[in-house]
C-alpha cells in the first residue's frame, strides 16, 4: 500500500530533500565558521539565509499537508519530520549567532570537532531522508538512524570532556562561560539529529 501511494504525493519528498540539502549545507557554513572566527559575521549571515529557505520550505510542506486528502506517510509524522529538521537548522542559526553577539575571539579544538560532528549528522540526515521514498530502503534506513544515534553519542562525549577541561584549565570566567554556552548548542545540534533519526525510525517500523 506504501509504495502505491508515493507516485500521487511525491512532493513531500521532494520537500523533505530540499530541507535536508540545506541542514547540510548549514552544517558546512558552521564548520567553515569554526575554522575562521574572522568571517564569523558572514558566516553567521549566510546561515541566517539557509534557515529562511528552511523556514519556507517548512512552511509549503504544513500548507500541503493540509489540503492534502492523501498523504504518502502518516500525516502526524509528515509534520514531526519537516519540524524536527526544522529545529536542527534553527539550532545551527543560534550557534552562529552566538559566537556573533558573544564577540568569541577565539574556539577550542573541541568546538571544532563538535562542528564537524554536526556535519556529519546532517549528511546522514539527508541520506537518511533521500531513502524514504520506498520502504525497499528499510535496512539502509535503519543502519543510517544507527550512525546518527552513534554521532550523538560521540557529541555527548566530547562535550562532557570539553566542559571539563574548561573547568580545569580556562582562566578567564567569562571565556568559559561563551564556551560552554558553545558547546551545549553545538551538542543539541546533534540531538535533534537524533530526533529526526528516531522519527525516521518510527516511520519505518510503521511501514516497512
Amino acid at each position: 500500500m506504501f509504495s502505491r501511494l508515493v507516485p500521487q504525493e511525491g512532493k513531500f519528498f521532494d520537500l523533505f530533500n530540499a530541507h535536508a540539502d540545506l541542514i547540510v549545507d548549514g552544517g558546512h557554513e558552521l564548520v567553515a565558521l569554526m575554522a575562521n572566527l574572522a568571517d564569523a559575521d558572514g558566516r553567521a549571515q549566510a546561515i541566517d539565509a539557509i534557515e529562511t529557505k528552511a523556514d519556507r520550505i517548512t512552511h509549503d510542506t504544513l500548507a500541503l499537508l493540509h489540503k492534502t486528502f492523501i498523504t504518502p506517510l502518516d500525516r502526524d509524522d509528515i509534520h514531526k519530520l519537516i519540524t524536527g529538521m526544522d529545529d536542527v537548522l534553527d539550532l545551527m542559526q543560534d550557534t552562529a549567532e552566538s559566537i556573533s553577539l558573544y564577540d568569541v575571539r577565539k574556539l577550542t579544538s573541541e568546538a571544532k570537532q563538535l562542528a564537524d560532528i554536526c556535519l556529519s549528522c546532517a549528511q546522514r540526515v539527508r541520506s537518511a531522508v533521500g531513502l524514504l521514498r520506498s520502504m525497499d530502503n528499510a535496512e539502509a534506513l535503519l543502519k543510517t538512524c544507527k550512525e546518527i544515534d552513534q554521532l550523538e553519542g560521540d557529541g555527548d562525549r566530547v562535550m562532557r570532556s570539553a566542559i571539563s577541561k574548561l573547568f580545569r584549565d580556562e582562566p578567564d570566567v567569562r571565556q568559559l562561560i561563551k564556551l560552554r554556552s558553545i558547546y551545549e548548542l553545538l551538542e543539541l545540534i546533534t540531538d535533534r539529529c537524533e530526533d529526526v533519526a528516531n522519527i525516521i525510525e518510527g516511520i519505518v517500523l510503521e511501514n516497512a
